[in-house]
């Protein structure tokens, strides 16, 4: 007993002081945790915006000669002449249009296809969200070479309309599985009550339908024409004589890429990005818009 006496109060004290010492360790522990996390995800930003910042300088370079991938100082006069080189400007054309065709194509049947999906069962549900899959996952290699063997058996020369048709024929794919994802969990009681209250289909899916998707819709559209305007491997299927500007900065690498091209990539960088951000501030404005109240009535 004595012995436990004497050893007691010394035991007693020392948990408090272990314990807080305890409680430091995994403090210390969690804050180098964070610290290394936003150093880690600050490092992996600067890697992916690294080749971006340097396209967009390269359009300022004061270069001499015909290989632009050395600092000779500041200029203007890219920007300037931006549409000096007229197959580049055609190529640019080409590839705007291309993408504004194929998004505007591929958001109107994407979107048809993705409210099927959506918000009705049917028969060969689970094989066409498969082949919508499949479309996604395949190898570019595969569908470009399958799609030259589709033109060359039918004939139809390759050119423009080919590349519109194979841009349009994937983006589909994107655009449609975009659209379902926003219609899960979807209230088909909505549009009922649109009915009940004398809407028509149109004015059904006007007023009720495509303001709950248009979130989506919006960002199928955009993604479909990101997709399109940098796609290079099937359109070197089916482009014929047809220069999009992804072929034409191939072409241009054997004898050297001019600073034209990183002028039109800057702006295409910068108009996706103004793009993106008036999808995300609307998509933003429509999720946060309060419920319309009803009106006052005042008795007659």
């Amino acid at each position: 007993m004595r012995r436990k006496r004497l050893i007691g109060p010394a035991t007693e004290e020392k948990p408090a002081g272990a314990a807080a010492s305890a409680g430091r360790r995994p403090r210390r522990r969690r804050r180098l945790g964070e610290h290394f996390l936003h150093a880690y995800t600050w490092l992996v930003l600067l890697w992916l915006v690294a080749p971006i910042l340097a396209m967009i300088a390269f359009g300022f370079n004061d270069t001499k000669s015909k290989q632009n991938n050395t600092w000779q100082g500041f200029t203007l006069k890219w920007w300037r002449d931006v549409g000096a080189i007229p197959d580049l400007t055609t190529a640019l054309k080409n590839s705007l249009t291309i993408a504004l065709l194929s998004m505007l194509i591929a958001t109107v049947l994407g979107t048809m296809i993705g409210m099927a999906l959506g918000k009705h069962v049917f028969r060969g549900k689970n094989g066409l969200n498969l082949l919508l899959f499949a479309n996604i996952s395949a190898p570019e290699v595969v569908l470009g070479a399958s799609l030259l063997s589709l033109f060359i058996t039918l004939g139809v020369p390759r050119g423009f309309l080919t590349i519109l048709i194979a841009h349009s024929m994937f983006n589909i794919s994107y655009v449609a599985i975009v659209v379902s994802t926003r219609l899960a969990g979807y209230d088909v009681s909505l549009e009922e009550a649109a009915r009940d209250l004398g809407a028509g289909p149109f004015a059904t899916f006007r007023l009720v339908t495509l303001p709950m998707i248009f979130p989506g819709v919006l960002s199928g559209a955009l993604l479909a024409f990101a997709l399109s305007i940098d796609e290079f491997i099937i359109t070197t299927f089916n482009a014929g004589n047809t220069l999009t500007f992804p072929l034409w900065v191939f072409g241009a690498t054997r004898v050297g890429v001019p600073p034209q091209v990183n002028v039109m990539a800057t702006i295409i960088f910068v108009g996706g990005v103004l793009l993106a951000g008036v999808g995300a501030v609307a998509g933003r404005g429509r999720r946060a818009r309060p419920p319309a109240e009803d009106a006052p009535t005042t008795p007659a």
